[in-house]
């Protein structure tokens, strides 16, 4: 699946930060909502959901619904999990933009010597690790823990067999996003914290705050990253905008459109029927991009951050609409049917109101 990517936008959208506060500041006039949309059924809808802790939605650059729940503050960060291998994502387009990386087709070995002594992981590339397609056993799932609580998470990634050529088959792992963040590190000549403030954070308007690292103080790359849901917003906005804010192209517009390219993946068994309790998945077809998923909400295309429990930033270019969801982090969203609950919300409540 690849979005026909909409870049007509002229919009100003400035993001401000101070103590912890971030406010998106539209600087164009703008039509008013729809007066299908009602605020009030998806608040109501929203707070229905036990596990949920924010829901915004911006529509034409304006934020027409921000509400906070189950103690959840706009202040307080949020453990967005797998949505940092999006962000993580960004950094590695803008590194590459900057010539700090040659290119997505540039092997790992560049970075990892130990590696070019295997033939078949000597031909792994950056995009392979983007598009979770090196071929190596993941390090998610069952092999997670044993992962985490390795000396060394970068060599453990590097030392799994390789189950599959590079480039052939999708296995979701969150090594492979760890490796890009140890490649960031090593091209950029400084943390991974330090080059996504300065590349991303700041043009946004706000700061990223420290997040865990590895044993050898690499930044996680693609778990544990926080984010109020208000800079959430703000990523969700300079993707809708072709990596744009405030006239400055801050991520290049073919990675974006690039990311959004959703190819296709191929479900392991236990996948293709109805997840627990008997209830379909409702993104279960998805597409995968590079580090951004790809499906669709309501007929619409969109490109998604997604991390564990229901940290979501949906970006729906046909719409002009961002919307991000936080969630607790620790009960996964299986157990509760929270992701069908959500998607259903969002499609009835905030996708076919807005829809023209």
């Amino acid at each position: 699946m690849t979005l026909a990517w909409w870049r007509g936008s002229s919009r100003n959208v400035r993001v401000g930060a101070a103590a912890g506060q971030v406010l998106l500041v539209v600087a164009l006039a703008v039509a008013p909502v729809s007066a299908a949309f009602n605020a009030e059924a998806l608040d109501a809808a929203a707070r229905a959901l036990p596990k949920l802790h924010s829901l915004l939605v911006s529509h034409r650059g304006t934020v027409v619904f921000e509400r906070y729940y189950n103690g959840a503050r706009a202040d307080r960060p949020a453990n967005v999990k797998s949505a940092s291998k999006s962000v993580v994502s960004a950094l590695v387009g803008i590194a590459i933009e900057r010539g700090l990386i040659p290119g997505v087709r540039t092997p790992i070995a560049t970075y990892f010597p130990a590696v070019a002594t295997d033939p078949a992981k000597r031909r792994i590339t950056v995009e392979d690790l983007l598009t979770m397609r090196p071929g190596l056993e993941g390090t998610s799932g069952r092999q997670y823990g044993a992962w985490v609580t390795s000396r060394n998470w970068v060599d453990y990634a590097l030392a799994r067999p390789m189950l599959a050529a590079p480039g052939v088959s999708m296995d979701y792992s969150t090594g492979n996003t760890h490796l890009l963040s140890a490649i960031l590190t090593k091209a950029a000549k400084q943390s991974t914290l330090r080059f996504a403030n300065d590349a991303l954070a700041r043009p946004l308007g706000f700061r990223l705050p420290p997040w865990p690292t590895d044993p050898q103080g690499i930044y996680f790359g693609g778990n544990d990253m926080l984010m109020t849901p208000r800079q959430l917003l703000a990523f969700g906005e300079l993707y809708l905008r072709g990596g744009r804010v405030n006239g400055r192209q801050v991520v290049p517009a073919a990675w974006v459109a690039k990311s959004c390219e959703g190819r296709p993946r191929e479900l392991p068994s236990w996948a293709r029927g109805a997840g627990p309790g008997g209830v379909p998945d409702p993104l279960r077809d998805r597409g995968y991009g590079y580090a951004w998923w790809v499906h669709h909400l309501g007929g619409h295309d969109t490109c998604f951050a997604w991390g564990y429990g229901g940290q979501y930033v949906f970006v729906v270019p046909g719409l002009d609409l961002v919307i991000v969801t936080t969630a607790s982090p620790n009960v996964s969203e299986e157990r509760r049917d929270h992701r069908r609950q959500v998607v259903e919300m969002l499609t009835r409540l905030v996708v076919e109101p807005l829809a023209p």
